[in-house]
């Protein structure tokens, strides 16, 4: 049995709806969740773009991390994704707007790099919309290529953006 770390991020249409349709997806093609973040609202991150919403999810499955990434992308088209990041003139990541966005973060102590998949993901531990949501649900997990608790690179994050508590109404 596996532990995947997914962090889910919605900044295009009904951000809320994305975020639920996604883990109602992961549960049913990936596996069992066992820990869920507070939904959080964040501006845009490196484009001038609608607010975000993020989360960050835990999801034991019996299926291979490769097997994940597939579905995870399947289910991203499934809810109108339609570009991933591209890059520039200067080889600099152009984000966009996405009605859902799946990253991998973590798969249990797993370090895998190859041309389409990269664990650790390789930016979590700049960006505070994962560490936040992260702190609540895994603030003692070892990450296992900077042998450091998320607690001690929250804290030390250089990203001081405005993350807020999404009140979800519907709750």
């Amino acid at each position: 049995m596996h532990k995947v770390f997914l962090s889910l991020g919605s900044n295009k249409g009904n951000r809320l709806f994305y975020i639920k349709k996604a883990v109602k997806e992961i549960k049913n093609r990936i596996g069992s969740i066992t820990h869920e973040s507070d939904i959080f609202e964040t501006d845009a991150w490196s484009c001038n773009d609608h607010k975000y919403l993020n989360s960050v999810i835990i999801v034991e499955t019996d299926l291979p991390v490769y097997d994940v990434f597939l579905i995870t992308q399947n289910i991203e088209k499934k809810l109108g994704r339609e570009t991933k990041t591209v890059y520039n003139d200067k080889n600099e990541a152009q984000y966009s707007s996405r009605t859902i966005d799946i990253d991998i973060l973590f798969c249990d102590t797993e370090i895998i790099e190859t041309k389409n998949l990269i664990i650790p993901h390789p930016k979590l531990h700049l960006r505070n919309f994962v560490l936040e949501p992260m702190m609540q649900i895994a603030p003692g997990f070892i990450h296992p290529v900077l042998n450091k608790k998320i607690k001690e690179i929250y804290e030390k994050c250089v990203d001081k953006s405005k993350i807020d508590l999404f009140y979800d109404n519907l709750k």
